[in-house]
C-alpha cells in the first residue's frame, strides 16, 4: 500500500471520531462511534485471556471490532431501533464501494473478513457482534438516564440477548450488565419505571 493510499483510508476512518452516538459520555459530549469501537475492541482482548475463548482467533475478533462500523463514515450514525432496512443497505454499499478501492491485498482481507462479520456463522463473528451489542447497554448505563428514551427501559434489559446466547461467558456478563441497569432505573428512573422492576 502506498503511503499516500493509507493517508486516505485513515481520513476517512477519523470522520468515527466526531461521528456522535445516540448516548453521552459526558452531561455535554456525546459519544462517538470511534469511542464504541475503541472500547469493544478493548472487550475482545480482554476476553482473549478467558479459557472459553482461547481456542477463537481473537485477533480476528479484535479487527472486526475495529472494522465494524467504519460504514457509518459515509451515512453517521442511526440506532439500531431507527434504522431502516433500507439505509442499513445503503451504508453497507457504500462501505464496500470505499473498501473495493483499497489496494491488494488489503481489499481481499477486509472483504473476507465482512463477509464473514456478516454472515454472523462463525465463533468469532458471533463474539464481535455480542460485545458490539453489550458495549451499547454499558454505554447507556454511563449515560446520565435523563438521556434515555422511553423505550430504552426495556431495550436496556433485552438487547443483545439472542446474541450472547451462544456463549456462557457472554450470558453472565450480559446478565452483570442486567444487574446495573436495574440498580440504575431503581435509583435515577421514575417511578413508572421502577415498578416494573
Amino acid at each position: 500500500m502506498k503511503p499516500e493510499q493509507l493517508l486516505d483510508i485513515l481520513k476517512t476512518a477519523a470522520k468515527l471520531k466526531t461521528t456522535p452516538r445516540h448516548c453521552y459520555t459526558e452531561d455535554d459530549r456525546r459519544e462517538s462511534v470511534a469511542d464504541h469501537s475503541w472500547r469493544i475492541s478493548l472487550m475482545a482482548m480482554l476476553l482473549s485471556g478467558e479459557p472459553e475463548f482461547s481456542v477463537l482467533d481473537m485477533d480476528k475478533v479484535i479487527r472486526m471490532c475495529l472494522i465494524h462500523d467504519l460504514g457509518e463514515a459515509f451515512t453517521g450514525d442511526i440506532p439500531t431501533f431507527r434504522k431502516t432496512e433500507a439505509e442499513d443497505v445503503t451504508e453497507q454499499q457504500l462501505y464496500d464501494a470505499w473498501v473495493e478501492q483499497f489496494p491488494e491485498p488489503q481489499r481481499t482481507q477486509w472483504q473476507s473478513l465482512l463477509a464473514e462479520m456478516d454472515a454472523l456463522e462463525t465463533p468469532e463473528a458471533k463474539t464481535y457482534k455480542a460485545l458490539d451489542r453489550l458495549e451499547a447497554v454499558i454505554s447507556h448505563n454511563e449515560s446520565d438516564i435523563s438521556t434515555w428514551l422511553p423505550l430504552e427501559y426495556d431495550l436496556q434489559l433485552t438487547y443483545g440477548k439472542k446474541n450472547v446466547a451462544f456463549s456462557p461467558y457472554l450470558t453472565a456478563f450480559s446478565s452483570a450488565i442486567d444487574e446495573v441497569t436495574r440498580r440504575k432505573i431503581r435509583e435515577e428512573g421514575p417511578e413508572s419505571e421502577k415498578e416494573k422492576l
